[in-house]
């Protein structure tokens, strides 16, 4: 079963309940990072959260929601190992899971609810890509957070 953690601050979090109901009707465990209310919140906090849930293999995906999908996007990032992307549509979740092997898809509180099922479900059933390059590119980053790439 693909586990899939979900995580927001208070301005996704009415999405973000919409989108959990929608997802436990499905195949997939969610497993839910906070907020847990409209109550102001640090989207950092919980950025750091879903960012480490799949850094240690927690949670296979995640979904990160907030105002305008950047500064949690930015906050994920921050956790080594972490490909977080903030798309707008499925075309960019697609080209973000196939070329950058990318772990977390970012959107903002403004996406409606069915576009953002469209997003993740594209996000999760789009497999890396097998071509040299873009492995290569990723490796690359990998070795960067590691500190062991040499230009």
């Amino acid at each position: 079963m693909i586990r899939i953690g979900i995580a927001s601050d208070h301005r996704g979090y009415p999405l973000k309940e919409q989108i959990k109901k929608e997802l436990d009707q499905t195949k997939y465990e969610i497993i839910d990072y906070g907020t847990n209310s409209t109550e102001s919140a640090d989207y950092p906090d919980y950025a750091f959260k879903l960012g480490e849930s799949i850094r240690d293999n927690h949670a296979d995906f995640g979904v990160a929601i907030c105002g305008s999908g950047i500064g949690i996007s930015i906050a994920c990032n921050k956790v080594r190992g972490i490909r977080c992307a903030k798309v707008s549509n499925k075309e960019e979740a697609k080209v973000t899971r196939e070329d950058n092997n990318s772990n977390i898809v970012a959107f903002s509180e403004k996406v409606p609810l069915e576009e953002a099922m469209s997003i993740i479900h594209t996000f999760i059933t789009t497999e890396f890509s097998p071509l040299e390059k873009h492995h290569r590119r990723v490796d690359k980053i990998t070795k960067y957070e590691e500190k062991e790439y040499d230009r």
